[in-house]
This record gives C-alpha cells, sequence and structure tokens, in this order.
C-alpha cells in the first residue's frame, strides 16, 4: 500500500468498455477487488459479464453512479468530457478518476472545475490497433507500452499512486508531463500518421486493388480506424495537428523538388537522412 491506498483492495469502474477499457478491464483483473463496466452498448455489457472481463455492468444512462474507488474514462475524447462534466451529479461521492483520452488538454481544462472530493489526474496509453470494440480486446495490450500522465495542480499524491500502480501491474511504463507538451508531441506521432494514411487511400483509385502489396498495407493501416473514433481528436487537437502537416509538407516539397530538377544526389541524401531518422526514433 502506497500513500493510503491498496490497488488490490479497491473497486475499479471503467466506462467505455471497448479496446482499450476491455484490455484494461482484463489487464486488471485479480489485481483489484472488483471491477464494473459502464457503456451505452447492451450487447457489450453481455458480452462483458459472458466472458467474466468484468464483475458488474452498468448501463450509461443511469442517473446515478455506484461508488468505485477509481473511475476510468475510456470513451472518444467529447464523450470523456461530457461526463466529467456529469460526474458532480452522477457521483456526489469521492473518487480518484483517470481517463485515457488520447488528447489532454481540453480534457484536463474540465477536470480542474470538479469540486474537491474528485482526484482527478490524466492519462493516455500510447498503444491501440485499429480494429475496435470488446471483441478485440487484449490483456496484453498495454505491455511494455508508453503511459502518459498529466497530473493537474491539484492531482493529490494518492491519485498518483493509485494511477502508478494500475500502470505498473498492467505491464507498461509511466511518463509525465504536461497537457501541452503531450498534445504537441501526439500531433506529430499518432494523429498525423492517421491523417497520412487517409489521404493515400482515399487518393488511390479502386482499380489498383490487385497491385497492392504490404508496402501500402502496412503504411495505410491506420486508415481503418473508424472516422467517429478520431474527429474529437482531430478538433481538440487542430492547432498542433496544423503545425505537424505544415512541417511534413515541407519535407515532401524538397522531395518534389529534388525529383523536378533531377537532382538525384540531393534526393537520396535526404533519403539517406530519413532512413537514419527512421532507424534512430524506432530504436532499430
Amino acid at each position: 500500500m502506497e500513500d493510503g491506498f491498496s490497488l488490490k483492495d479497491s473497486t475499479i469502474g471503467i466506462f467505455g468498455l471497448g479496446l482499450m477499457g476491455g484490455s484494461l478491464a482484463l489487464a486488471l483483473k485479480r489485481h483489484c477487488s472488483r471491477i464494473i463496466g459502464f457503456d451505452s452498448d447492451p450487447s457489450t455489457l453481455e458480452l462483458a459479464l459472458s466472458k467474466n472481463i468484468v464483475d458488474q455492468t452498468e448501463a450509461s444512462s443511469v442517473k446515478s453512479l455506484p461508488h468505485v474507488d477509481i473511475l476510468i474514462l475510456a470513451t472518444p475524447v467529447p464523450v470523456i468530457i461530457n461526463l466529467i462534466q456529469q460526474l458532480p451529479a452522477l457521483m456526489p461521492g469521492p473518487c480518484i478518476l483517470m481517463d485515457l483520452g488520447s488528447t489532454k488538454r481540453n480534457i484536463v481544462d474540465v477536470m480542474s472545475t470538479l469540486p474537491k472530493c474528485f482526484e482527478p489526474i490524466g492519462g493516455h496509453p500510447i498503444c491501440g490497433k485499429e480494429k475496435l470494440g470488446l471483441e478485440n480486446a487484449d490483456r496484453n495490450l498495454y505491455q511494455g507500452a508508453p503511459f502518459v500522465i498529466t497530473p493537474l495542480e491539484h492531482t493529490t499524491q494518492r491519485a498518483k499512486s493509485a494511477v502508478t500502480q494500475i500502470i505498473s501491474v498492467i505491464g507498461a511504463h509511466v511518463i509525465e508531463m504536461t497537457p501541452e507538451e503531450h498534445d504537441s508531441i501526439l500531433a506529430t506521432t499518432s494523429h498525423l500518421p492517421f491523417l497520412l494514411a487517409s489521404a493515400l487511400t482515399y487518393s488511390t483509385p479502386p482499380e489498383l486493388t490487385s497491385l497492392i502489396g504490404p508496402g501500402f498495407r502496412s503504411t495505410s493501416r491506420l486508415a481503418g480506424t473508424p472516422s467517429h473514433m478520431m474527429m474529437g481528436i482531430l478538433k481538440s487537437n487542430r492547432d498542433n495537428i496544423l503545425l505537424a502537416i505544415k512541417s511534413l509538407c515541407s519535407s515532401i516539397s524538397e522531395i518534389e523538388s529534388a525529383l523536378q530538377e533531377e537532382d538525384y544526389s540531393e534526393l537520396e541524401n535526404i533519403l539517406n537522412g530519413s532512413q537514419n531518422s527512421y532507424l534512430s526514433l524506432i530504436g532499430n
């Protein structure tokens, strides 16, 4: 037990039993006392119970929430913000609150307005896959993944301890930063790759299907992510994403210029620099 919080004795509520919430529930099984799952889809709640992913389910439309020691919001960003705004009426009792949202500034801003009985902290695990839903949940999804936390000014040591314990038992590792740092970095490392994959598939005629190979498939994979999961992210991090697009367009312009001018020596220099960057970024 650290700072008065014991994960193994706690009741955890997970709001949103999709890929991320379902995988988290699976990873937390046997590490806490009880898991209550909340979701708007009755078939998801039924599946969660039938597969013993959670111990209890509740519809997300309820007018009041049962007491939990930690409430984790694992829904799209706009839904997270809406839920936080409703929490004082739904759960008047004390609670540690964490979210798994892919952008942090707007969420942390809303968290800062909560009454003192809530102990909020922002969170974002850097993992996932394009196939969503509880049926694709994986207890090992978080293994080895970076898990960003963005504490508020009034985040308690108890809340930080609780979240750190959770991150440890699911096999991830903590990275602490400000919401502003998080959103600036993720615009390049997460949100821009989705838009790149989307632009590639959007500009590729369907009659080319027969000649699509593994290179195209791996490059375009993220375009398979449902747009409704990304719209809130793109809206809430619009400024940083536009800067990332501008930087990317500058690099593409350099490549285009070298090709246009048939400056193959410069093109090779650019590609060699790109390869070196790839090896440095990916760590191979």
